[in-house]
């Protein structure tokens, strides 16, 4: 048991909680997992590698993954011009099947994923509605508001009723899925707790464990990665609110110059790589060492650095933390450092590469890049 839990919570910011699926886990209950993305723009490092990544473990300790294609919630945030037919096309020509590749990036077999449309599953789905309603019923309106942060929206900005509705639904989804372990960068943890807090109260489709026992799904939330860019404001303040840094310098697909996507050409890797912010004896909010770290270590075990013999020749590390201490004290020079992940990435997202090189892919992603920027 010590085993599953260990690979189910590793490289993870928070486990809601170790106890309860430890509990999951003693008598055998079927562990069934799942992760919603909206269909918001290209597949960059964060969703490509780090989400799955983390679904890599869930498959190697033997829960049924499933991965739901958020078509309706991207409607409702406004994302893709918010056309119903666009968001499911590019759902499943594009979205599924750049996280399939993702996958195999990390060693993974697609053939193990299990996709589900959100259209499919509301589709003549009464049961479903029944479930929206049971878990709004328990959560007040004022709840719902300061929710919509999963939206990517600031509380108390003003925003038409529909962004209301996302929360519970996301709520429902979990339900209806009949899943255990939900599974969000810790971004969505919001929804989660609410899914958490309502688990015990509804009556349409709650949540059962080997013994039959009603139960509250067990919610894990992996880290964000860092974007590309500088901060704003740099350095940062003593005062200055770390979590605050942290969020504004996550990669995001909205902020293009931020994000590296995995099908780039081993060009456009190096690149962007080097172009990256990566302040020299400062490993803090460093991209590098963040990639390093989350990417890297979170894979391999350890991160290996090529250097001529001029320049003091191979380093290997084998821990995120010895890897910082010696770029601290200068020992380590940001172009070597970025060429260690550079090298790393572009043989590791080559499977990428292939799955998107065809003429009609690229122009997948063009039409893509044509929405995005509209």
């Amino acid at each position: 048991m010590t085993k599953t839990v260990d690979l189910i919570t590793r490289n993870l910011d928070e486990v809601l909680t170790r106890e309860d699926l430890e509990r999951l886990v003693a008598p055998g209950t079927p562990l069934r997992h799942y992760i919603g993305f909206e269909i918001s723009g290209k597949i960059h490092l964060g969703t490509g590698l780090v989400c799955m990544g983390k679904i890599k473990d869930f498959v190697d300790a033997g829960v049924d993954c499933t991965i739901f294609l958020a078509d309706w919630h991207s409607w409702i945030n406004d994302k893709l011009g918010g056309d119903r037919e666009t968001i499911r096309h590019m759902a499943t020509a594009y979205f599924a099947e750049g996280l399939k590749a993702s996958f195999r990036c990390l060693g993974g077999d697609p053939a193990k994923l299990h996709f589900v449309l959100g259209t499919d599953l509301y589709h003549h789905n009464d049961e479903y509605w029944a479930s929206l309603i049971d878990v709004a019923k328990e959560t007040s309106l004022a709840r719902m508001q300061r929710s919509i942060t999963i939206l990517g929206r600031k509380e108390g900005e003003s925003v038409d009723f529909a962004k209301l509705l996302y929360p519970a639904m996301q709520v429902a989804d979990i339900f209806q899925l009949g899943v255990n372990i939900a599974h969000a960068g810790i971004d969505q943890r919001k929804a989660h707790v609410i899914a958490r807090d309502v688990a015990s109260k509804l009556r349409v489709k709650p949540l059962r464990d080997a013994k039959g026992e009603q139960i509250k799904p067990v919610c894990v939330h992996h880290p964000l990665l860092l974007g590309l860019n500088k901060p704003a404001a740099w350095p940062p303040q003593e005062d200055q609110d770390v979590t605050e840094i942290f969020a504004s310098m996550k990669m995001a697909k909205s902020v293009k110059a931020s994000a590296l996507f995995v099908h780039d050409t081993e060009d456009e890797v190096r690149s962007k790589v080097k172009k990256a912010f990566c302040p020299p004896d400062y490993p803090r909010f460093n991209p590098m060492l963040d990639w390093a770290r989350k990417l890297v270590f979170a894979r391999e075990g350890e991160f290996r650095v090529a250097r001529s013999e001029a320049h003091g020749g191979d380093l290997r590390f084998s821990s995120p933390e010895e890897l910082e201490q010696v770029y601290a004290t200068a020992a380590l020079h940001p172009a070597d450092l970025k060429n260690a992940v550079a090298d790393w990435l572009v043989e590791t997202l080559r499977p990428a590469r292939e799955a998107f090189a065809s003429r009609d892919a690229q122009s997948l992603i063009g039409e893509l890049d044509a929405l995005i920027t509209r």
